[in-house]
C-alpha cells in the first residue's frame, strides 16, 4: 500500500496525490546525541538495537498508523515497486505538483537495512568515543569537532595503519567534502570516510569495547545479499526517475529506528543525485525521537556543503509503542522522547530550524505533516515572522483524508499548499489499514469531537444571522 493524497487549493479543488500515513507523538525538546552515545559507553547495549530478535519478528505489533511490509521474495518487491509506480503516475496525472510516499522495506530485504544501520551507528559511535577522549561530550552533533592531529595520534596507537596512511585519510581530497578544515573534523567529514566514493571502507575498523580488539566495520555480505542490495537500489532509482518524469515529489517514509540510519543514508544518496535543481526526494524525520534535531541539522548542513536542495517531511512518529517495548525487552536505551510535551517541543525545534533555512534558501522545502493545531499555528506564526509566504510554495501542510478538515480547508482557502493523504494500493491491502486507523487512539476521537464542535458553532451562527445556506460571493 502506498499513500495517496488530495491537494486543497481553492475550495472544492481536490487533486489525487500520494503520501504516507501520519504519525503519533511523544518526545523531549532537547535532542543531541543520546547520553549513552555521547559518553562512549554502553556499546554492547546499543548494538542490540540493530540485531534481529525473534520476539519482534512481526513488526505490526503495536503499530496502527503505518503500513508494514515483510520480505517474501524479490518478485514480491518488484510487485510493490509496480504499485508505487502506478501511484506516482496517478499523482502526476491528477496534479502538476503532487507527492508520492514510499517505504524502503517494501523494496528489498529488511535484513540489509538492519546490517547497514548497524554499520552506520557503529561508525557514528566511534566518532563520539573519539570526541569523549578529547573532552568534547554533551554537545549537539554539529557542534562536536575533533582535533585532527589528536585524532591521528589516537588512531595510530590502535595500529590500524601507518601514520602516513592515517594522515592521508583526513584530507579534503580523501573526504570529498568542500570546506574541510585540516585542523578539525566534524561528524559530516567523519561520515564521508565510509562513503563508497572514498574507497576507504575496506581499511576501516572499530574497537570492540568488550574485548578490546579491533574489528572490521563492514561485515561481508554473501553474494546473494549483495545482489539483493543492488536490486533494492535499482528499484529506488527506477521510482525516482519515474517521479522526475511525472513531476511528482517522492517522500521516503521513516520506519523503525533499527532500519532508519540505513533508510536515511540511502535517501541522502538519492537526494544527491535527483535534488540538483529542486527538491524531488524528501526525507522524513520522526520528531518523537531523541536524536531528531541532530538528524535534521546534519542533513541541512550536508545539503549546504554539497549544493543539493534540501527537502523534508516532519512527522511525530508511528512506532512509539513498539519501539519502547523492544528497547525494554532487548535492553537498549529507549529512543523515544519521554513525554508528549517533549515531542511537541522537539517537533517545533526541528521545524523552526528548517524554516530558518528556508528563509535563506529559496530552493529548500518542507512538508509539515501534522494534525496538531498548535503546530499549525506555530508554523504560520514563524512563517510570518520570517517573511515566508504561501505563494513561495516552500512550506506544505499535510493531513489524512477525512481527518482535521477544520485545519486543512481554512489553510487551503488562505492559499497555503495543503495535501490530504490517501492510501493507494490493492483494496485488500488498504482496507485493513483503514480499519486500524479507525480504531487508532483517543487523539483521533478528540479531533472528531473538535470538528463536531466547530460544525455546531457554524450552524448556530448561520441560524442566528439568518444565513443558513452558504452563497459564495
Amino acid at each position: 500500500m502506498v499513500g495517496a493524497s488530495c491537494r486543497l487549493g481553492s475550495p472544492g479543488a481536490h487533486v489525487l496525490l500520494p503520501s504516507a500515513p501520519r504519525a503519533h507523538s511523544l518526545r523531549p525538546s532537547r535532542s543531541c546525541t543520546s547520553a549513552v552515545e555521547r559518553e562512549g559507553s554502553g556499546t554492547s547495549k546499543r548494538e542490540r538495537q540493530y540485531q534481529a530478535h525473534p520476539a519482534f519478528g512481526d513488526r505490526r505489533d503495536g503499530v496502527i498508523s503505518a503500513r508494514t511490509y515483510f520480505y517474501a521474495s524479490e518478485a514480491k518487491c518488484d510487485s510493490h515497486m509496480e504499485t508505487f509506480l502506478r501511484c506516482i503516475e496517478a499523482s502526476g496525472g491528477a496534479s502538476d505538483d503532487g507527492f508520492s510516499a514510499i517505504k524502503l522495506t517494501a523494496l528489498g530485504r529488511p535484513q540489509f537495512l538492519l546490517q547497514f544501520s548497524d554499520v552506520l551507528t557503529k561508525w557514528r559511535r566511534f566518532f563520539h568515543q573519539m570526541a569523549a577522549e578529547q573532552g568534547k561530550t554533551g554537545l549537539a552533533a554539529m557542534d562536536t569537532k575533533l582535533e585532527v592531529a589528536v585524532l591521528q595520534e589516537s588512531v595510530a596507537k590502535m595500529g590500524i595503519a601507518s601514520r602516513t596512511e592515517i594522515e592521508n585519510w583526513f584530507t579534503a581530497e580523501t573526504l570529498g567534502v568542500s570546506g574541510f578544515s585540516r585542523s578539525t573534523l566534524d561528524l559530516l567529514d567523519w561520515n564521508s570516510l565510509i562513503d563508497s566514493r572514498t574507497e576507504l571502507s575496506k581499511h576501516l575498523v572499530v574497537p570492540n569495547m568488550q574485548t578490546g580488539q579491533l574489528e572490521p566495520l563492514l561485515s561481508r555480505f554473501t553474494e546473494e545479499e549483495e545482489l539483493q542490495m543492488t536490486r533494492m537500489l535499482q528499484r529506488m532509482d527506477i521510482l525516482a526517475k519515474k517521479a522526475a518524469e511525472m513531476g511528482v515529489r517522492l517522500m521516503v517514509d521513516a520506519e523503525q529506528t533499527y532500519f532508519q540510519p540505513a533508510i536515511s543514508r540511502l535517501t541522502l544518496e538519492m537526494q544527491r543525485k535527483f535534488n540538483v535543481e529542486k527538491p524531488l526526494i524528501f526525507n522524513t524525520y520522526q520528531c518523537y525521537l531523541k536524536d531528531a534535531y541532530d538528524n535534521v541539522t546534519l542533513d541541512v548542513e550536508l545539503a549546504r556543503r554539497e549544493g543539493w536542495c534540501f527537502g523534508a517531511k516532519l512527522v511525530r512518529g508511528a512506532y512509539m509503542a513498539q519501539e519502547r517495548t523492544r528497547a525494554a525487552e532487548i535492553g537498549y536505551e529507549d529512543p523515544i522522547n519521554p513525554t508528549y510535551e517533549a515531542t511537541n517541543a522537539m517537533y517545533h525545534r526541528c521545524l523552526n530550524y528548517v524554516l530558518e533555512e528556508l528563509k535563506h534558501n529559496s530552493k529548500a522545502k518542507v512538508m509539515v505533516a501534522s494534525h496538531n493545531e498548535d503546530t499549525v499555528h506555530f508554523t504560520l506564526r514563524r512563517m510570518e515572522e520570517l517573511g515566508l509566504y504561501p505563494a513561495d510554495r516552500q512550506v506544505y501542510f499535510g493531513q489524512l483524508l477525512g481527518m482535521c478538515d477544520q485545519i486543512s480547508f481554512p489553510l487551503g482557502q488562505a492559499g497555503f499548499p495543503v495535501y490530504k493523504y490517501v492510501p493507494y494500493g490493492p483494496v485488500m491491502d488498504v482496507l485493513p489499514y483503514l480499519s486500524r486507523r479507525a480504531l487508532e487512539n483517543s487523539s483521533v476521537m478528540k479531533g472528531a469531537w473538535r470538528e463536531r464542535q466547530l460544525l455546531w458553532q457554524e450552524l448556530k451562527r448561520r441560524i442566528r444571522t439568518g444565513s443558513l445556506f452558504h452563497r459564495p460571493a
